[in-house]
């Protein structure tokens, strides 16, 4: 039986992850994280003077060309509790003798892999983005082609009042734009390197330890830290947090799908070729695969969040068990959250909307969804609560006489005396209550043509 090639490939892998975001946290892509950290160490140190520059640069090229084994380094690794120290002996035994004493000088084990966990953290977070930033201009375009598509509006399971399916849109737009800048701004300034030696002094390189945490983080393309953050783990948490987050919102957006797709309900489909949806028992079905796989991430991520949070109180100067306890959840939270924000922008882009039966629906209780608009109408002469009464008593008639609202509201004396025919129909029109949307829509619409300046006044 041939094994998969990698954690992409296989039987349930490719449901859940992205594939380009899988090969960033690939056993290979954390052991070429922790050979660039090395490396850059070597190299900050050289340019900071406390390593010799001939030194570094044969540190270096082992780094980048020498012959590391994944499964001996893996095994190795179990004696030590991580990967780091065989990783170091490998890289020992094949510089020449005068490099020797410079690998992994100064530094810790802790520094190494925080540090590649955090390369690996940018590296998928950037493809993250990329989804995103396709997601939310296919959303933007789904918001600007039904800003006025009548629908109805559902609260607590139930028909409540006129919307559109623009204005629906708009809410997926200002969720994944808004935590799209965070998770932007968090990139930039949380995903740090780590350098701090064995306690976090950096004690071993004397006057020169600022310039080298500078340089190092510089090498990396990392944020420099204020100070080593060995048992400070603010840095994953917030990183943690936005990626939660950005399920979260995908998930809402795969919610909704889900229920408008319902047979009952036949607003919105999933679009796609081949056998898309498709079930193995029943040939008519049309399945939200989609909408259920990226619910499935939104059901999962939590957890893994909290167990970041879980184990954030790491003990005095480096921790025993918490630290360790980060690494595959970190990595397994980054991949839901990859694989999750593909489908998005899979499932927006093919998503089919049906407006005869979102007016269909609309129209199905006989106008009792305007019932509100009725009564805001009768409250200047009646005051608010008599008029909701009038108005809630011509509801309860037409429901149980099975007559349109319009038909009970001009025979009702009240609600005659108060209002001419023509008010109670322009009152039960279903445009007259989407005065707001339309300004609505277009400050969702401009947030989103200004993404830096998401979550800044964006009501969240």
């Amino acid at each position: 039986m041939k094994r998969p090639s990698s954690s992409s490939d296989g039987l349930l892998s490719p449901l859940f992850s992205s594939p380009a975001v899988e090969h960033e946290l690939s056993d290979e892509s954390l052991l070429r994280a922790m050979l660039d950290a090395e490396a850059a160490l070597a190299l900050a140190c050289a340019k900071c003077g406390v390593v010799p520059p001939d030194a570094a640069e044969l540190i270096q090229k082992t780094c980048q060309q020498g012959d590391f084994d994944i499964d001996e380094i893996g095994r190795a690794g179990q004696g030590a509790g991580n990967p780091v120290v065989p990783l170091v002996r490998s890289i020992v035994a094949q510089v020449p003798e005068s490099a020797k004493p410079w690998v992994h000088y100064g530094a810790t084990s802790q520094d190494i892999l925080d540090t590649a966990l955090m390369l690996m953290a940018r590296r998928a977070a950037k493809i993250v983005l990329a989804d995103v930033a396709s997601a939310v201009d296919l959303v933007a375009s789904l918001t600007v082609a039904h800003r006025g598509t009548l629908m109805v509006g559902r609260t607590l399971g139930q028909q409540a009042v006129v919307t559109t399916f623009g204005m629906k849109t708009a809410g997926w737009l200002v969720a994944l734009d808004t935590t799209r800048a965070r998770l932007a701004s968090t990139m930039e300034s949380q995903l740090a390197a780590q350098l701090g030696g064995a306690a976090g002094t950096l004690g071993v390189y004397g006057a020169a330890a600022i310039d080298v945490l500078r340089e190092y983080a510089a090498q990396l393309g990392l944020a420099a830290p204020c100070v080593p953050w060995h048992t400070n783990r603010q840095r994953v948490l917030e990183f943690a947090a936005v990626l939660g987050e950005l399920v979260a919102a995908a998930g809402k957006l795969a919610l909704d799908v889900e229920l408008l797709a319902q047979t009952e309900i036949g607003e919105v489909y999933e679009g796609g070729s081949g056998s898309h949806g498709t079930s193995s028992a029943m040939p008519h079905k049309r399945n939200p695969v989609d909408a259920v796989l990226i619910r499935s991430a939104a059901y999962r991520a939590p957890g893994l969040v909290a167990t970041l949070f879980g184990a954030s109180q790491h003990e005095q100067e480096r921790a025993a068990g918490a630290w360790h306890a980060e690494w595959e959840t970190l990595l397994e939270l980054i991949r839901v959250t990859g694989g999750a924000m593909a489908r998005t922008s899979q499932l927006v882009a093919a998503i089919e909307v049906d407006d005869a039966r979102m007016r269909e629906n609309l129209d199905i209780t006989g106008g009792l969804v305007m019932a509100e608009q009725l009564a805001a109408v009768l409250a200047p002469t009646l005051g608010r609560s008599k008029a909701a009464d009038a108005v809630a008593r011509c509801c309860e008639q037409a429901r149980s006489s099975r007559r349109h609202l319009r038909d009970v509201a001009l025979a009702d004396n009240e609600l005659r005396s108060n209002l001419s025919a023509a008010q109670i129909d322009q009152a039960l029109d279903p445009l007259g209550a989407l005065n707001a949307i339309g300004p609505l829509i277009d400050r969702a619409l401009a947030q989103h043509s200004a993404p830096a300046a998401a979550g800044e006044g964006s009501g969240r």
